[in-house]
């Protein structure tokens, strides 16, 4: 062989190999999560195939927390201690846990409410540091949300609010609710879980109050028990609205949120961006532009409500 062509296919075969085992390098993506079902490593998968990837180049470690909060911290050191190249947390306490456990493995998040107003990220447009992922602005979206629950329950005049206040954000969403309310007439009383067994104590008192409605603000308690949140206002024959379509496609009344598809979409752009070498700090916070109505038609007959025309060509799903 030529000298200089053996050189040269020497050279190309040097400078190859590594951009080939660069390819081929599996990315280790941690997820720190309460039980959601939507953010499940399948999920997660799908969504990264979308995005062109291989799922067999891609290597998860998922830490639950099993709706206890407390453990996130030792779950964050876990993954740290794995060294894995991105890490998933979703919901502000999981955010927090990761930001303390690491400073150098970047963090994005999903279902962070507004990141800025509780100190997640310096700014939207340059949240600096380690961490950055899709905004949620849910305490933003409760007097959307009172409205459109108010044009489904037309003698809604006592509300009742259903939130766990050690969860980030809820004073927040509470006041934007209770200040909607006033504004169409309707009073509103909240009432606190901060673990199971308050739960059937809210309900109890909740019957006490005889509300026309009840709103749940999301968080991971009140996922973990959606089913008895359902049962409890078909049982009692009380409009009950949440933030996720989960809750209808249960068999609650109805929901008014962020599309949750679309927000795992955003959230995996940005896995997809780190690993292609971009930092997260400079990476700008995208707000929610998607929201999804949906009614459950059959629980609202069963609840004697005659939902508006108007109201059902909005929805994006109405189950029959």
């Amino acid at each position: 062989m030529d000298r200089r062509v053996f050189l040269t296919t020497l050279a190309g075969t040097l400078l190859a190999a590594p951009l080939a085992a660069e390819a081929q390098k599996k990315a280790h993506i941690g997820v720190l999560s309460p039980p959601e079902p939507f953010t499940g490593v399948g999920v997660l998968q799908r969504g990264l195939r979308d995005l062109g990837y291989n799922e067999a180049d891609i290597w998860f470690e998922y830490r639950s927390s099993a709706g206890q909060d407390d453990r996130f911290p030792s779950l964050a050191a876990e993954l740290v201690s794995l060294n894995v190249d991105v890490i998933i947390a979703v919901t502000p306490p999981a955010i927090r846990a990761a930001q303390s456990a690491t400073t150098t493995i970047p963090i994005v998040m999903m279902l962070s409410g507004n990141p800025v107003a509780t100190g997640l990220v310096k700014s939207f447009a340059r949240p600096g540091g380690n961490t950055t992922g899709p905004a949620t602005l849910t305490a933003e979206l409760a007097p959307k949300r009172l409205e459109v629950f108010k044009e489904a329950v037309a003698n809604l005049r006592q509300l009742a609010v259903l939130l766990n206040p050690v969860y980030p954000g809820y004073r927040e969403a509470l006041s934007q609710t209770e200040a909607a309310a006033r504004t169409r007439g309707v009073g509103a009383r909240s009432f606190e879980i901060r673990q199971p067994t308050d739960i059937e104590t809210a309900f109890d008192a909740i019957l006490r109050a005889r509300p026309d409605g009840l709103i749940v603000f999301p968080d991971p308690l009140t996922s973990t028990y959606m089913a008895r949140i359902v049962d409890f206002g078909a049982k009692n024959r009380l409009p009950v609205m949440d933030a996720r379509r989960t809750f209808p496609e249960r068999g609650g009344f109805i929901s008014y949120g962020i599309d949750y598809t679309n927000h795992v979409h955003d959230g995996l752009s940005y896995v997809d961006k780190i690993l292609k070498g971009a930092k997260p700090g400079d990476l700008p916070i995208e707000q929610p532009t998607k929201y999804e109505l949906v009614i459950n038609l059959k629980t609202a007959k069963a609840l004697g409500l005659t939902i508006p025309p108007s109201l059902l060509q909005r929805a994006d799903q109405v189950i029959e």
